[in-house]
């Protein structure tokens, strides 16, 4: 008898065992649950309905405060620890009471309250008590008393819609279960055995009170360390309802609650503060200069540290269906103007091709079909790299992007991460001026690179994301200067009345083509801003531009995270090993020579920033009797030493233009020059690799135009064509020739010191 005891305990066990350990679903998967987002420090930004329109938040257990726990069993199940699910003695008690004609009791353990919520049992008829009791007990066969209680607490009503501890903490108390007070977590407790009357809004129901320290008297019974608290216990607790549930950062909430098998719990990495601040800010201004037709703006602040995003705001005005609100401009791609060009310059100090301090030429200049042109429609003439990027001049920008080699603009984009580029040949040079599209989001991962020291990381939206190592995608120095020279940028007019700000701020501007967009992005203590205006529908304004529609708000927002955070810091800004200060020349940006008369410092990386003897100012010896330059044997007395600016001829026009002609130096004198010195003359027409198409009808009247730039000591320039002479012409003239048919030709220009460039022409004859 005693072995068919054993036998039967083992196939018992087997049996429990098997069911147990076969595959079946959890009860996690068979609870519908909200989502809820959360700021950086627990602050609820939304919580959302459950699938079967319940307010129901799946928390684990371990999230709970256990005081809660403790309580619930204390006062629905107390041998919940040990029973297979069912409590006989509680149940014939339950039962002797009900029946027998007394009060009507409950004898439901949390297993079988648990069966009743999870499958919808009618449990007031003696048929659906049994069924109860056996759903408790297979409950019990396969899963584990954590994981019943844990459902239990996920499924607890509290009146309207409200279910689970999860849920009912963020709607009534405005906190996450595992924050809340005694005092809580006993009316937590005692609302779901009335939810319909003890469901409570505002202050706590008089019947609800009394309970509540009903069930406290117990709970010192088993804690009696609580007695210390008991005065805690007796203020009426104070509830929020439903209508109170926040609806904050609505376009970053949707984003992830879009994002397919995200957790219930959702913690952003978002600053609320900072959050509500950026909303003022462009609620404000958007108010304030809606008669220019400004009426909605976006803005994305990221802490360059970490690269959480820590305020996103997609639209002036979420609810808004006359600026399209629910849009989020965080992440709509739009053409960014010049505002990428900071990267542009840091591309090329990384190549050896400037430094901030090399000067580059602000004059018209095609290439191939394509002659940019400055926001302004003037020309700088030389102009530093410094001041080429903080006045934003196109030609200068566009001719250094013609110069880089591997990797170009468009392959340093596509290394950045920028989505959905078209071909290289779709953009061409264009892309430097904005002929591209970027989101904010990419445009504050790059300003947050340069704040990293070149190394581009990917942005984080959730506290959970780990920081990534990073991929370098230009050098410390190179970073370190463009940071640098926008530290410079002066702030727009609109605000220059402001307080001096006490974090310094590298920014830059861009303004599509057609006033469509209007951005500033930037870098101020340990935060990248980026800030953009313009309609969503892609409508342009005159209004929509950089420094006068971005930069007002920028600086705004800038001024307030200051105030807001007075204690506010930047992060250590050493200056790269790499990098050394030196002199160059102020005219030309190269070492100085003995004849310069200026010098100014630059930043300057050895062995690969360019380096080479400034020749701008030369000195020329003078024949003072006859005005030419001297030749061999004139007299010493006649001669004078004088320096001379040599500009090609193109700046000597734009000079000329601005009022500030430069001083020629003398033309040659009657001798042979001794050497052919400086820069030989550049065609800049006919265009390189260009085809021109003539009409055969207007064949002696169409012209192509001749034309090139020389150094500022020449006269006279050659036109040949093959071996045939076509005419002579001044620098700054422009030459027609009319070419006699079609085919190839070869175009050689010669100025007066015998210097030559020369170029292919192909030519088309059609009827």
């Amino acid at each position: 008898m005693r072995r068919h005891w054993l036998v039967a305990c083992c196939g018992l066990c087997v049996l429990f065992a098997g069911l147990r350990l076969a595959p079946h679903p959890s009860l996690r998967e068979q609870i519908a649950s909200s989502s809820a987002v959360f700021d950086a420090d627990g602050r609820l930004l939304r919580l959302t309905l459950a699938a079967d329109q319940q307010y129901r938040l799946w928390t684990p257990l371990s999230q709970v405060a256990p005081d809660f726990t403790a309580a619930l069993l204390l006062h629905e199940d107390r041998h919940f620890r040990w029973h297979p699910g069912v409590n006989p003695a509680a149940l014939l008690r339950a039962a002797a009471a009900t029946y027998g004609g007394g009060a009507r009791q409950g004898g439901s353990t949390v297993t079988m309250q648990l069966a009743r919520l999870l499958y919808g049992l009618n449990t007031r008829t003696p048929a659906g008590k049994l069924r109860q009791i056996a759903a408790a007990l297979w409950l019990e066969l396969r899963y584990s008393k954590h994981d019943i209680l844990e459902a239990e607490i996920n499924l607890l009503p509290y009146g309207q819609n409200i279910q689970g501890v999860g849920a009912a903490s963020l709607v009534y108390f405005g906190k996450t279960p595992d924050h809340l007070t005694l005092p809580e977590a006993l009316a937590l407790v005692l609302i779901p055995q009335s939810p319909a009357a003890r469901a409570p809004e505002g202050q706590e129901p008089a019947g609800l009170r009394t309970a509540r320290l009903r069930l406290f008297g117990d709970w010192q019974e088993a804690h009696p360390q609580a007695r210390e608290v008991a005065e805690l216990m007796q203020p009426p607790l104070r509830f929020r309802s439903l209508e109170q549930l926040p609806f904050a950062a609505p376009h970053l909430c949707d984003a992830l609650l879009e994002v397919p098998g995200h957790e219930p719990a959702i913690r952003t990495t978002l600053d609320s503060a900072l959050q509500r601040l950026l909303e003022e800010r462009i609620r404000s201004y958007v108010r304030r200069e809606s008669r220019i037709g400004i009426v909605n703006a976006s803005a994305l602040l990221v802490d360059t540290r970490d690269l959480a995003v820590k305020a996103l705001v997609g639209s002036a005005d979420f609810f808004d269906g006359n600026i399209e609100g629910q849009v989020d401009g965080v992440f709509a791609k739009r053409s960014p103007g010049s505002a990428l060009k900071p990267f542009l310059y840091a591309l090329a100090m990384d190549q050896g091709l400037v430094h901030p301090q090399s000067v580059l030429k602000d004059a018209p200049v095609a290439f191939g079909p394509f002659a940019p042109e400055n926001f302004d429609g003037s020309f700088a003439g030389p102009i530093t790299v410094h001041d080429a990027l903080i006045r934003s001049r196109n030609i200068p920008a566009v001719a250094l992007a013609a110069r880089l080699a591997q990797p170009d603009f468009y392959d340093f984009l596509k290394l950045a991460g920028i989505s959905r580029m078209a071909s290289r040949e779709h953009y061409g040079l264009a892309l430097t001026l904005g002929g591209g599209e970027v989101t904010m989001e990419e445009m504050a991962r790059l300003y947050a690179m340069l704040a990293n020291r070149g190394l581009l990381r990917p942005l984080r939206y959730r506290v959970d994301e780990p920081q990534q190592p990073g991929l370098r995608l230009l050098s410390e120095e190179a970073s370190f200067m463009v940071r640098d020279i926008l530290q410079d940028n002066p702030r727009p007019d609109a605000v220059a009345a402001q307080p001096v700000a006490r974090l310094s701020v590298a920014w830059k501007t861009g303004t599509s083509w057609g006033f469509r967009d209007a951005w500033t992005a930037g870098l101020f203590g340990p935060y990248a801003l980026v800030v953009w205006i313009g309609n969503f529908d892609g409508s342009g304004n005159p209004a929509f531009v950089g420094a006068q529609a971005a930069a007002p708000l920028f600086f705004e927002i800038v001024d307030a995270v200051q105030a807001q955070r007075p204690n506010l810091r930047e992060p250590p800004w050493r200056v790269p090993s790499g990098l050394v200060r030196v002199q160059v020349c102020s005219a030309s940006g190269d070492l100085p020579n003995a004849d310069c008369p200026q010098t100014s410092p630059t930043w300057f990386i050895p062995g690969k920033s360019p380096i080479r003897l400034s020749n701008v100012h030369r000195r020329v010896l003078v024949n003072l009797r006859t005005g030419r330059q001297a030749c061999a044997g004139d007299p010493a007395q006649d001669l004078r030493s004088e320096v001379y600016e040599f500009w090609p001829s193109d700046l000597q026009r734009l000079f000329a233009q601005a009022g500030m002609p430069r001083r020629r130096p003398p033309p040659p004198g009657d001798c042979a020059p001794a050497a052919v010195a400086g820069t030989p003359p550049a065609i800049t027409s006919p265009l390189s690799g260009a085809t021109y198409t003539l009409r055969t009808a207007r064949l002696g009247h169409e012209a192509v135009q001749l034309s090139a730039i020389a150094e500022a000591d020449v006269r006279s320039l050659y036109w040949f064509v093959g071996g045939s002479f076509v005419a002579s012409a001044g620098p700054a003239q422009s030459l027609p020739w009319v070419p006699p048919g079609s085919g190839r030709y070869q175009l050689r220009v010669v100025d007066d010191h015998g210097r030559a460039d020369s170029r292919e022409l192909r030519v088309e004859v059609a009827p």
